[in-house]
């Protein structure tokens, strides 16, 4: 599966595997730290060999400063570029348990999806310290990538980092907040046609960009649509990937949608916009310039 396959998988993956988001927890206070699958997250010994199969989880490894301790990610963890030189040990979806095992972890980070409970399960059966995180918005950066630093002795780094992508996001929000605000869909899949819902960071990053997600109403992260109903919710913009956009601007079915057949089919980054990762800001400078040309600098 190329990375573009992967990213758009990434988009959709907690309505094809797990739609469910739990609720924000403040990490500061005396309550049991757990993990998106409410299991209790015990602070102890600074990890020294860690299995992270989730790309945004690896990518903050990096960020914080403790990619040295990598010893093993899933094939798409792709980022930074650097990220290629751990391990490969598999697939982030059902993972190879005996490969995770063979790297000698002291802590593995996994997806919080369903297809990854029975891996999650094993184990800590066998004594692995695992922990589970979805990821989904903003919000859940901002609380893992801080629960994670202080899994891995790095809070320091972790802090500086939420406080760097949180005060970009704010910069864009300023920016873009007297200009109209054009509505948008948010093309994630086809066959079926999955867009975007307002429980995704994606449609977060959108309302801090300026716009307005058509299907924002939908609570989760993304859901399945048709093509009547995205011409009816008639969006003023359609956001599509690299891969899609040009399939779609050839396509005499998706020129039945307004915007498409005017020409107001935007392209989106989706190596910035991706995963809700270290990039969240970069994402949402780039997603403004597209709406607003020349809005955030």
């Amino acid at each position: 599966m190329p990375v573009f396959r992967f990213q758009a998988w990434l988009l959709v993956a907690a309505v094809a595997l797990s739609a469910c988001n739990g609720p924000t927890r403040d990490i500061k206070s005396r309550v049991a730290l757990r993990d998106d699958f409410g299991t209790e997250i015990a602070l102890g010994q600074r990890p020294k060999r860690i299995v992270s199969l989730n790309p945004t989880t690896t990518e903050l490894l990096f960020a914080i400063g403790a990619s040295d301790r990598l010893v093993g990610r899933s094939q798409w963890d792709v980022f930074p570029d650097s990220a290629r030189f751990i391990p490969d040990v598999g697939q982030a979806l059902r993972p190879n348990v005996e490969a995770i095992i063979a790297a000698r972890p002291d802590l593995v980070l996994l997806y919080a999806s369903a297809d990854n409970r029975a891996a999650f399960d094993r184990l800590r059966q066998v004594g692995i310290p695992t922990v589970a995180f979805r990821i989904d918005s903003i919000a859940h950066f901002e609380r893992d990538t801080r629960l994670i630093g202080r899994m891995t002795g790095d809070s320091a780094r972790a802090d500086a980092l939420v406080d760097s992508v949180h005060a970009t996001l704010e910069r864009v929000r300023s920016a873009t907040a007297t200009l109209r605000r054009p509505s948008v869909f948010i093309h994630a899949w086809d066959r079926p046609i999955i867009a975007i819902g307002g429980g995704s960071f994606l449609s977060q990053l959108l309302d801090i960009a300026g716009g307005r997600n058509v299907y924002a109403d939908i609570a989760g992260p993304s859901a399945t649509v048709t093509l009547e109903d995205v011409i009816q919710r008639n969006p003023d913009y359609v956001f599509a990937s690299p891969v899609s956009a040009p399939k779609m601007r050839s396509s005499a079915s998706w020129k039945t949608v307004p915007a498409v057949r005017e020409g107001r089919l935007l392209v989106y980054d989706t190596v910035l916009v991706g995963r809700p990762s270290v990039m969240l800001g970069a994402a949402a400078v780039s997603m403004a310039n597209l709406l607003h040309p020349g809005s955030v600098r």
